[in-house]
């Protein structure tokens, strides 16, 4: 079964969102400047983003790992 390109958007989305407030939280630790580890934050999630969604849809293509669903048939 393949995924369709919105279900990858949106796992994109929601993934980076998490993975963007982790970014931002640990910049700011490091640095000590939130308007810094803002930015930095800013500039990862669209790059990561798309990233992400190029992974999932090249995964999408490969069978690696998929197993093939044979439909159960039926006897009366």
């Amino acid at each position: 079964m393949r995924e369709k390109k919105s279900r990858s958007i949106v796992k994109t989305i929601s993934w980076r969102t998490i993975g963007t407030i982790d970014t931002i939280i640990i910049s700011w630790i490091i640095v000590g400047n939130v308007n810094f580890a803002i930015t930095i934050g800013g500039v990862e999630l669209f790059t990561k983003m798309a990233l992400y969604f190029l992974h999932e849809r090249a995964w999408n293509k490969s069978n690696f790992g998929r197993v093939k669903e044979v439909p159960v048939e039926y006897e009366i």
